[in-house]
């Protein structure tokens, strides 16, 4: 396990944060799902997304009333830390119905300043926006609010909801996004102001059946984009069926296919993590690098219904495809 890889470093009589160790990259599954590794503290977390600060510590961001945020020294122990925004954020209340709750957090650090793209609606509605907060230090009551991105209304058959920031290969900023109806999407941002830069859109996947696929994260390892989505049913406790998948593209736009060459447009998808033992509807998932591999982030619900913050190491086959371990 990773946290068998975390090490104390001296400088003379002066103690310097723990950095985990590098491991060398498993490239054989295991036989079985692994249970998440070892965590601490306050993890009851829901739709985490987490981003490693300069000084080597972890900023963690989730669903609730004004956004949560977590902080960990060591990627075990979490402690809570505020919310993002103490006074409130009155400029999505149209979105919530009057609600304080706001979802699905996408938090990064670039160019000296975190970026968090968050969300505003109600369960199963479309009247819903994304909207854009930035901050020099991440600290609760820090944020200035930068506007919104983009909106839905009943009348779209896509839905704004669950941002996810990617920089491309050549510098090139991009938000995918997207819960049920017509699946995922992607726009591009303007890299100055982290808004929107022109009027295209692209759809990235969507389902076959059922429209049940959100939560797009979009990550580049070696020569492709992976694109890590959830599908099925999340939010049902104990009874949830949300499932972890990846496809993979040459391109951050697309085509994104599974392993057996499925496009993700399609229904395509290639199952990475799901739901077993008292592991139930993992899903929401971030992928983060960090200084000993690469990491899965994710929430998953207990045998009583509380979602927990779940995290796992990945690891590639010889066919390039992920696996947690």
């Amino acid at each position: 396990m990773w946290k068998r890889a975390l090490v104390a470093l001296l400088l003379g009589a002066a103690a310097v944060r723990p950095e985990p160790v590098p491991l060398a990259t498993p490239t054989t599954p295991p036989a079985a799902y692994p249970n998440p590794g070892r965590v601490t503290g306050d993890i009851g977390v829901h739709d985490p997304s987490v981003v490693k600060r300069p000084d080597g510590s972890y900023l963690l961001v989730h669903t609730g009333d004004n956004i949560t945020i977590k902080t960990s020294t060591d990627r075990t122990a979490w402690h809570n830390a505020g919310v993002v925004f103490p006074g409130g954020a009155p400029w999505t209340t149209s979105y919530t119905g009057g609600s304080t709750s706001l979802w699905a957090p996408d938090i990064s650090y670039r160019n000296g300043r975190y970026y968090l793209y968050y969300s505003a609606s109600t369960f199963g509605s479309r009247n819903s926006a994304i909207f854009l907060a930035t901050s020099t230090t991440g600290a609760s009551g820090s944020w200035a609010n930068q506007g919104m991105i983009i909106s839905t209304t009943s009348s779209s058959n896509y839905n704004a909801i669950d941002p996810n920031l990617v920089v491309d290969a050549q510098g090139r900023w991009w938000l995918s996004f997207g819960s049920f109806w017509t699946g995922i999407k992607l726009i591009q941002l303007d890299p100055a102001t982290g808004k929107r830069l022109g009027t295209s859109i692209t759809g990235l996947a969507q389902r076959t059946g059922t429209t049940a696929i959100e939560a797009p994260f979009i990550f580049r390892h070696g020569s492709y984009y992976y694109l890590w989505v959830s599908f099925d049913a999340c939010c049902q406790g104990a009874s949830s069926t949300y499932r972890i998948m990846v496809g993979r593209s040459s391109s951050v736009t697309g085509p994104y296919v599974d392993r057996n060459g499925v496009a993700m447009t399609s229904g395509g998808g290639t199952q990475v993590l799901a739901g077993h033992g008292s592991v139930h509807g993992p899903g929401h998932q971030a992928v983060v690098p960090d200084s000993d591999a690469e990491v899965l982030y994710y929430h998953y619900y207990a045998d009583n219904g509380a979602p927990l913050l779940g995290i796992n190491l990945l690891g590639y086959d010889s066919a390039g495809w992920p696996f947690v371990y």
